[in-house]
């Protein structure tokens, strides 16, 4: 069965009552996932941008607050091995994480001008417990779907996870000029309590698999599989390098438009985060599109190499300066799509790197991987948008993707890119 029949057959079993229920079950675990990105990441660039006393250094330097996304693999084989009493192993862990991440979001709401570093200690739980939930929710959705409807789940799980990021980025943002930031992140830990809540009552998944034995073999096994495949530290490299310059280039954008082209919260807030949100997934859509018809490696040749060019938009933008909404609506839909058809490759990509037996385990660690350049750019890029200009950042940025290119390059000759079956 090619990929088109794969689809089709994926979208007729979605008009069936029973997969819609799981669907919409999927796509709320991908919201509870994404509601805490912004809130540790571009909503606080935001908030502490408000603070004369924090420097556009020190802004780049919260990056590390996503350090717990890289390390994540460190601690899933403990999601694997037990299970809290009475929720289930995968919805148990959904929950207790929820919790916590909703607990941080008060804490953080407390924090002042005076208490930066309150608010930093408390971002760093807030992406350590979601870092947790991540793990959770994807194991969630491998049990609870079967594997005739992964595609729609994987979509239906990034749908939900880019409606969350609007509502902790766009939202968030210009709700923090009506209720201030105090009251903006009270509210979004009271909606990360409902969706705890939701958790709650969401199906329990059987699995049929036992746990692992030992926390030795929960952890080894799925690193020794993957450590048997051909050219593994060229696709471990892959894995770093395919969204760097995405990770460079967006790590800095909402300082960018606030501090280096005085546009307003809610400016940034109505128009970068809606653009980039609808530019993300109607990306996601074309990507989808293409991948029926091309070959993976093509597709991941082609999104690599857009998805490099589109930083020019910023730079011309940065060039010129000024006011110009229309421009920063266009660079930013530009950017976004691109990024989008993109990031449908590299988790395609990802999905094939596993095998299906340690699939939750092996993610968690490739997921983590990529997180890498997420997480380390950010305070080389404020220190080169501070020390070279907009600009000349960029422009870096687009020289970022060509690592990539090179890696897909070497790698053509792989015997995952040679397999005639392009299912996932």
């Amino acid at each position: 069965m090619n990929q088109s029949e794969q689809v089709s057959k994926s979208w007729r079993s979605f008009q069936q009552s029973e997969v819609t229920a799981r669907m919409l079950v999927v796509a709320f675990a991908g919201f509870a996932s994404g509601l805490p990105l912004c809130l540790t990441s571009s909503t606080l660039q935001a908030w502490l941008s408000d603070f004369d006393s924090v420097s556009l250094r020190g802004i780049g330097a919260l990056s590390l607050l996503g350090l717990p996304y890289t390390l994540k693999w460190a601690w899933a084989p403990v999601l694997d091995r037990f299970s809290p009493k009475g929720l289930g192993r995968r919805r148990g862990w959904m929950v207790m994480s929820q919790l916590g991440v909703a607990l941080g979001l008060l804490v953080m709401s407390f924090g002042s001008s005076e208490s930066i570093s309150f608010i930093v200690l408390a971002g760093f739980w807030v992406a350590f417990c979601s870092a947790t939930q991540d793990i959770a929710a994807d194991a969630y959705r491998i049990d609870l779907l079967p594997k005739n409807d992964y595609a729609l789940g994987a979509t239906s799980a990034q749908y939900g996870y880019r409606s969350a990021m609007m509502v902790s980025g766009g939202l968030a943002i210009m709700m923090s000029d009506w209720l201030g930031w105090g009251w903006t992140y009270r509210w979004m830990a009271a909606l990360m309590m409902l969706m705890a809540l939701f958790t709650m009552r969401a199906p329990n998944p059987s699995c049929p698999f036992r746990p692992p034995a030992s926390l030795h073999k929960a952890f080894w096994a799925p690193i020794r599989y993957f450590a048997k495949r051909k050219s593994w530290g060229m696709w471990l490299a892959l894995v770093v390098l395919y969204k760097f310059t995405d990770a460079f280039g967006l790590s800095l954008n909402t300082a960018f438009l606030l501090r280096g082209l005085a546009y307003t919260k809610v400016e940034v807030g109505a128009s970068m985060k809606m653009t980039s949100l609808i530019g993300t997934l109607l990306g996601a859509g074309v990507a989808t599109y293409w991948m029926s018809r091309v070959s993976l490696y093509r597709s991941l040749v082609v999104f690599a190499l857009l998805q490099s060019l589109a930083h020019f938009g910023f730079a011309y933008h940065a060039w010129i300066g000024g006011h110009h909404i229309t421009l920063m609506v266009a660079v930013i839909f530009i950017e976004f799509f691109m990024s989008g058809m993109g990031s449908v490759a590299f988790v395609a990509m990802l999905m094939r790197l596993c095998h299906k037996r340690y699939a939750a385990a092996q993610f968690a660690l490739l997921s983590s991987i990529a997180a890498l350049g997420r997480v380390l750019t950010g305070y080389v890029a404020g220190d080169i948008a501070e020390t070279y200009g907009w600009v000349n950042f960029y422009c870096v940025a687009v020289l970022l993707g060509l690592p990539s290119l090179w890696l897909l390059f070497q790698l053509k000759d792989d015997k995952m890119f040679k397999n005639k079956n392009n299912s996932l």
